[in-house]
């Protein structure tokens, strides 16, 4: 690596590193809420300020991966405030834009677009943070790319082969080849690479003349057999690998001299975890490049809270602390503070010479106990750093290490696992810890037909991305695939034959792990499907809902005008106090007509769960009425009022000779019965005639 003669020329890229900035992290915190934003916009503003050519970011943009309404407001709003302006673009972009945006709906990049002005484009690949879920696969980098502030990039969703297009860029006589790849599961993307299906894709034209920049999204220390990838994985030909998803800050290039190439790995840029490398300074790179040579200039971020780290070993203090004495805790207590009041002071004195850098530190005491020690109160030792420090529940982590024992096979001590520090180097998966349970379980409590793999595969869905459906559609995917892998065989109805069948089966999906990926693949398919679907449904019970409850209160509107009219004796009297005894949704229901009747009970009944209920009750306190309906003709014929908008204006009682007709179209009175019991139910007339149904009418309005 060597200087640069001049690092203004029109033929030098200069170009803003950052990665893992982490937006939203805590961001419902008091104290810690907002400085993910403020360090976004610090980063912004170095860009502004040095008047870079581009921003390049590696990833996880974001903490969750559905970001809240106000991280993306916070994000839309430094873009638009640093990122658009009329600043002129010096450099062009040579390759196949349609190819290297493929995912995108528009397919170019956004400096290129009529309709907005960008003074400082910002290429992004995703994170393992912010990665594309769902049934659509979108991304909270979709959002910002459809919006023309970010341009994304190093997108796959083949599990096969991935072909990496490089974004060819040009800035006078300097050509680069920006290469991206998007957060993968390590597992999977290890194997890829063992099985030569990763492919960098290189110019046809003057290969050696260009600067080839790597940006990755990995784990790159090793947490695992091949839970990690390699340096050794990639090609020969890079220059330079920006390397994201690691936390802490090693931006300086370091060279490889296997692969001959550089690694800068910029870190995080907001502290996420409490562990020894979030301690690590800050920093930000500003590079530089000319031809083949280039530079790397650190910057180091203001805004970051300060982060203070100590790890204390009780048994390593034998003249200070002795587990017999009876207030050995108390000392102990008292030693932790004088530690945390050394930190605090360091803290003070680095903040004085930055007025821009948050008020309250973060202060982390990790005290091994090991060697018959007690721990104290966290809690009440935390009460005496509430307004001091920006962690006061966190200040202090009590561990014990053990000692290693004989590996039993019939019993996983999970303790262990958890309890052991973040010192030594060992990372928890979902999937790795499931995968361990059911190999070493008892026999009874193996998996018969579904693998390990697959399982902590969907557990891990349903922890992390909150996929509820992702065991069940699995689960139901493996059982269709094994019946129908049965059916193939033709085996006797046998348990012992099945059960051999079904184990071979099982074996042969174990071997072949690419299979196995698929399988899993499309039960998390058919999962999203079936969350998108049940969306849908929701949407489709709220606007039904919004519809029924227009409809009532159309209904009521209509009821209400008659009553308020006429307050004396005569049918509006009747009327209103038919109204009040209404049930609400018959009444909204009767208001459509005879003909709808049925049908908007029926989705009354559907949308609302407790109308069911009140109805049933309703109809319960017909039944005696129902049972017999010809035994007494004036019962029967004061059922079988109808309300109903046509007789809004008249409503009168039928003369008696009409009787023998109503009673003959007995078809009508047994459909509309339900419906007419209800609706009748409080109607009240009022006449100066004898009415030989009067009697029965006076008795239900008393009922």
């Amino acid at each position: 690596m060597s200087a640069l003669g001049s690092q203004d020329d029109e033929d030098t890229f200069k170009i803003l590193i950052a990665t893992d900035i982490h937006l939203g992290y805590l961001e419902k915190d008091p104290v810690r809420g907002n400085d993910t934003f403020v360090t976004f916009n610090e980063i912004l503003e170095q860009a502004q300020k040095n008047e870079v050519d581009f921003v390049l970011l590696g990833g996880d943009l974001f903490h969750d991966n559905k970001p809240s309404r106000k991280t993306i407001h916070s994000c839309l709003e430094s873009l638009r405030k640093y990122c658009m302006g009329d600043r002129p673009i010096h450099f062009e972009i040579l390759s196949d834009q349609a190819v290297n945006f493929q995912y995108s709906k528009f397919p170019w990049v956004n400096y290129q677009d009529g309709n907005l002005n960008i003074s400082i484009p910002i290429f992004s690949i995703h994170g393992n943070h912010d990665d594309p879920t769902g049934a659509d696969a979108l991304c909270a980098l979709d959002i910002l790319s459809c919006a023309g502030l970010v341009n994304h990039f190093g997108r796959s969703t083949s599990v096969e082969k991935i072909d990496i297009s490089p974004i060819l860029l040009r800035k006078g006589r300097t050509k680069i080849a920006l290469y991206g790849l998007g957060a993968i599961p390590d597992e999977r993307l290890y194997r890829m690479f063992v099985n030569k299906q990763v492919t960098m894709l290189r110019p046809k034209e003057d290969e050696d003349s260009w600067f080839n920049l790597f940006v990755i999204h990995q784990n790159r220390s090793k947490h695992g057999a091949t839970n990690y990838i390699p340096e050794q994985f990639l090609d020969d030909f890079i220059n330079l690998v920006v390397w994201g998803h690691e936390h802490e800050c090693k931006i300086a290039p370091v060279p490889n001299e296997q692969q001959n190439f550089y690694v800068s790995q910029p870190g995080s840029s907001v502290v996420t975890s409490l562990s020894p490398g979030e301690a690590v300074k800050k920093h930000i790179g500003l590079l530089h490049v000319k031809g083949k040579k280039m530079k790397m200039h650190k910057i180091p971020l203001e805004t970051v809270r300060t982060f203070y780290m100590e790890d204390v070993v009780l048994a390593d203090h034998p003249d200070l602390f002795n587990p017999d004495n009876p207030k050995v805790t108390q000392a102990i207590q008292a030693f932790c503070m004088e530690k945390v009041e050394m930190m605090l002071d360091n803290a003070e004195r680095e903040r004085l010479g930055n007025p821009r850098q948050p008020d309250k530190p973060l202060i982390r005491l990790r005290v091994d106990y090991t060697g018959g020690f007690e721990p104290f109160s966290i809690f009440r030792f935390s009460q005496k750093y509430v307004d001091k420090v920006a962690n006061p529940k966190d200040i202090i982590h009590f561990f014990r290490r053990r000692e290693q024992k004989a590996k039993n096979d019939s019993n996983i001590n999970f303790g262990d696992l958890v309890s052991r520090p973040v010192s030594e180097g060992m990372t928890l998966r979902v999937e790795d810890l499931v995968k361990q349970y059911f190999q070493t379980a008892e026999k009874k409590v193996q998996l018969s037909l579904l693998t390990e793999r697959g399982m902590g595969e969907a557990v891990q869905e349903f922890v992390d991305k909150e996929e509820k459906d992702a065991i069940e559609e699995l689960v139901k995917f493996q059982l269709e695939k094994t019946q129908r892998y049965l059916k193939e065989r033709h085996i006797d109805a046998v348990e012992e034959k099945i059960d051999e069948e079904v184990r071979k089966f099982r074996e042969c999906r174990r071997k072949n792990a690419e299979e196995e990926d698929e399988e899993v693949r499309e039960a998390m398919t058919r999962a999203r499907a079936h969350r998108s679907e049940d969306a849908v449904l929701v949407s489709a019970s709220s606007d039904e809902e919004l519809m029924d409850t227009g409809a009532k209160a159309y209904g009521d509107s209509d009821d209400d005008l008659p009553a308020t009219a006429t307050r004396g004796r005569g049918r509006g009297r009747g009327r209103a106090r038919g109204a009040r005894g209404q049930n609400s949704t018959v009444r909204g229901s009767s208001r459509r007509g005879r003909g709808n009747t049925s049908q908007e009970s029926a989705t009354s009944s559907r949308t609302y769960k407790s109308v069911p209920a009140k109805n049933k009750s309703i109809l319960d306190a017909f039944k005696p009425l129902k049972t017999e309906p010809f035994q007494n003709s004036s019962k029967s014929f004061s059922e079988d009022i109808i309300d109903d908008d046509s007789d809004l204006e008249d409503i009168c009682i039928t003369p008696s000779s009409k009787v023998n007709q109503r009673f003959s179209t007995t078809s009508s009175f047994s459909k509309r019965g339900s419906q007419s019991q209800t609706t009748s139910r409080g109607v009240d007339f009022e006449s100066d005639e004898d009415d030989p149904f009067q009697s029965a009418v006076t008795s239900r309005r008393n009922r």
